[in-house]
């Protein structure tokens, strides 16, 4: 392994440098960087197929990719990247074997209010998610208020039931119109009898005092520790079996799908503190082990039944979605829409990509909220149109079934009714293209990795102490990315696998600062196989059970050793100098500094930095802004190579701090070494204008490209008012051996365009997109 030499003949920092060679690019659109034969030849790789018969550690990295090299590269190639050939298309599935979910392609719910029993009108509900063409419909059991006659003690009727069977009658009416049934229940709260009847139900405060709702404060929160779990939730499920025929059971509101909960009742006492890993697990083990006794209560009227319960939450999500994952038939991705603490706009694609990364092709559905979200909310008043209409695109381009969701008939379908012109319009669009929205596998070659449970319980250094402060950090890297115009998947931290890793030309670790001795391991051996790296700031510095290690557990890999403790920023952040000539800095002229990031780790010194760091200083006043020492050998980037692996250390929190700053260097430095540690290796390629989010599935006619247009006023707070239509879109791809493309279709314009290859590679133009568009691209 060797520290890398100069890639380019450039002298970035001389004022000869004309802007217009340096700044030939705009962050959108990058210009891309130039290898030359040999860095192409040495980047050949062997086929899946090999890696998994010969082993990870005895080969290079698997992408089960061929490599096209050109007979002469010269400075002037094109724009296009190196496109890397698809893998061999999946052997199509048995459908007579695949579960009936797998089958279900819309959802559809009136969230029923108590009242709705006196004022909802039956047959117009169930007329309206049959005719929007529905295959499933949510109907309210519940377990705060009782929608039929139930005989469970304190399953409290709705004051307007009037011992009517609604949830019944609304069974009837969905079954009646072949849609099937979700019985909805809630086991979040409960009324003051049953407090006094059981009061080991409640959850409590350190006090000792009962932790009530903040918004309807009769109501208490129930411990999912506690018994109420063990026999108040499964009674309710029998006497629903004994009397309907459903399809499958629900829980709203547990599991807690963004935290942990903070319990100190008898039980949760005993327990380790609720902010600690030894906490999350035995959170984990409970919920696993409720998760499976309702599962087996909802099999005993139906083998095909099965229970599942609220996820969502995204990277921040509370359960171990690896776990669940393993035994979830149906993956509840309750991402309704945009909220202050997650205001991006690609907030519900970015939980597509986790589903993705969990369920391995099995069933996963977001809720997409007609209502209006935020941290204002009008849960009865309808959502921008363009808003509602881009959370369900997103929720189609990630690879999960489209569910629309309004709050009670009386809102819904006497007062405000505009939402529903929304879900039935979106929904009858997509039933007519099924086949090529139904997604089989990801095509990327890049995999950010989640480390979930870093997410949920570090909370990055003192002087950025927060619990957002991992949100920050995976909003920047997800927006470098996008910026990019790159396919990328995300990977649990657990499931490093060889075989699931072989796909990807490139990892990316974004601060993962909890990593076991396990997990750090196969992250060698994927590099040891002839995979690439870019990580940040404290990855590898915690164990799995946030022990902190004296130093980097990856620092063998990554050449680095820390040199002190994290240093943040009082004033100016610390600067990175550039001290010679490399690929990561294209781009960059008339500047010997570019900027660091907000925290750093100070690392030990290594031979021929690229970048150094100019310590941080004073700010204001003016005259005492200048650095002293203006120049340290202490790194800013660390760079390794060692066959066809390229490493990449950042010893900074530099994905955060773009996010926090939106600083195009910034941009610029993380995209010109993803690049660089990738080879410029791309699996499919957009060129055009505009600011979009990329996603790239096999499906069973052949291959569907979506691209999802965030180039608005509102990408990054508030809600869409309106779309800003982009131009021509080139897209590039080349497709295994032996498969030829017939058509290509653009599913919302509904037209069939012109494809043509080119260098062995499909190409074909999508003249205008709106605010969504599909390539839907059918072979032989």
């Amino acid at each position: 392994m060797r520290i890398l030499g100069a890639a380019q003949k450039t002298d970035l920092r001389s004022p000869n440098t004309s802007l217009k060679s340096a700044f030939g690019f705009v962050p959108d659109q990058p210009r891309r960087y130039t290898f030359s034969a040999d860095e192409k030849r040495n980047s050949l790789m062997l086929n899946r197929r090999a890696f998994l018969k010969t082993g990870a550690a005895a080969l290079p990295l698997v992408a089960a990719l061929d490599i096209n090299l050109p007979a002469q590269t010269t400075s002037e190639a094109t724009s296009v990247p190196n496109l890397v050939t698809l893998p061999p298309r999946l052997t199509p599935p048995d459908p007579a074997t695949e579960p009936w979910q797998k089958k279900i392609r819309r959802v559809g719910q009136s969230n029923m209010t108590e009242h709705d029993p006196a004022v909802m009108n039956i047959e117009e509900w169930a007329n309206y998610w049959h005719s929007a063409g529905a295959g499933i419909v949510f109907i309210s059991v519940t377990g705060i208020l009782a929608f039929y006659p139930s005989k469970v003690p304190f399953h409290r009727h709705g004051k307007f039931l009037n011992n009517r069977d609604f949830f019944g009658e609304c069974v009837a009416a969905a079954k009646k119109r072949d849609m099937r049934v979700v019985a909805r229940m809630s086991p979040d709260l409960n009324w003051g009898d049953a407090l006094a009847a059981h009061p080991e139900w409640a959850m409590r405060n350190k006090d000792g005092s009962v932790q009530f709702n903040t918004e309807e404060p009769h109501l208490f929160k129930t411990c999912m520790f506690s018994t109420y779990m063990d026999d108040y939730v499964p009674a309710i499920m029998r006497e629903i079996n004994s009397l309907y025929i459903v399809d499958c059971f629900y829980t709203n509101g547990w599991p807690p799908i963004g935290s942990l909960p903070e319990c100190h009742c008898a039980i949760c006492s005993k327990l380790p503190p609720h902010d600690t890993t030894a906490y999350w697990h035995a959170f984990n083990d409970r919920l696993v082990d409720l998760w499976q006794k309702y599962d087996a209560i909802a099999k005993e009227k139906n083998s095909e039944s099965f229970f599942f319960a609220n996820l969502g939450g995204n990277v921040h999500a509370g359960p171990d979605l690896d776990r669940l994952g393993k035994i979830a038939a149906w993956f509840q991705a309750d991402n309704q829409g945009r909220t202050s603490d997650d205001p991006a706009v690609w907030g519900c694609s970015l939980q597509g990509r986790v589903c993705n990364a969990v369920q391995n092709g099995k069933f996963a559905a977001n809720v997409t909220a007609g209502y209006s979200t935020g941290s204002v909310r009008w849960r009865n008043a309808s959502k921008n149109p363009a808003e509602a209409d881009m959370w369900l695109n997103e929720t189609l381009a990630s690879g999960m079934v489209p569910y629309f969701h309004f709050i009670g008939s009386e809102a819904g379908f006497c007062e405000d009714r505009r939402w529903q012109k929304v879900g039935a319009e979106y929904f009858q669009w997509t039933a007519k293209h099924d086949a090529h929205l139904t997604t089989r596998r990801s095509i990327a070659n890049i995999g950010v990795v989640i480390g979930q449970s870093t997410q949920l319980l570090y909370k990055g250094p003192a002087a950025a102490h927060s619990r957002y402060y991992m949100r920050e950090t995976t909003h920047g890297i997800y927006e470098t990315l996008l910026r990019g115009r790159y396919a990328f998947d995300f990977v649990h931290e657990n499931q490093l696998e060889p075989e699931r890793l072989s796909k990807y030309r490139a990892l990316l670790l974004p601060n993962i600062a909890m990593l076991s001795d396990r997990q750090c391991q196969q992250i060698r051996d994927y590099v040891h196989s002839g995979g690439s790296i870019m990580a940040s700031f404290e990855t590898s510095l915690y164990d799995e059970n946030l022990q902190p290690r004296s130093d980097f557990a990856l620092a063998d890999l990554f050449g680095i050793s820390k040199a002190g403790d994290i240093i943040g920023t009082n004033g100016n952040a610390y600067y990175a100098r550039i001290e010679r000539a490399h690929a990561i800095l294209e781009g960059f002229a008339s500047t010997n500094w570019l900027p660091g990031a907000q925290n750093r780790v100070p690392l030990k010194p290594v031979p021929e930095p690229v970048l150094t760091v100019v310590p941080g200083f004073v700010q204001y006043p003016p005259e005492l802004a200048y650095p002293s020492p203006n120049h340290t050998d202490e790194p800013a980037v660390v760079l390794r190579e060692t066959g066809t692996s390229r490493i990449a250390w950042f010893p900074g929190d530099i994905e955060r701090t773009f996010w926090l700053t939106g600083h195009g260097d910034l941009l610029r430095l993380m995209h010109n070494t993803i690049r660089w540690i990738t080879r410029d290796e791309s699996i499919v390629h957009v060129e055009g204008d505009g600011f979009i989010e990329i996603f790239a599935w096999e499906t069973a006619p052949g291959y569907a490209i979506h691209l999802l247009n965030y180039t608005n006023p509102n990408a990054h707070h508030g809600w869409m008012q309106s779309t800003y239509p982009l131009g021509p879109q080139t897209i590039s791809m080349k497709l295994p051996a032996g498969v030829k493309a017939k058509s290509v279709e653009l599913l919302k314009a509904e037209q069939t365009i012109p494809f043509h290859i080119e260098n062995e590679a499909l190409r074909f133009t999508i003249p205008r997109v709106e605010d969504y568009e599909i390539a839907a691209i059918t072979v032989a």
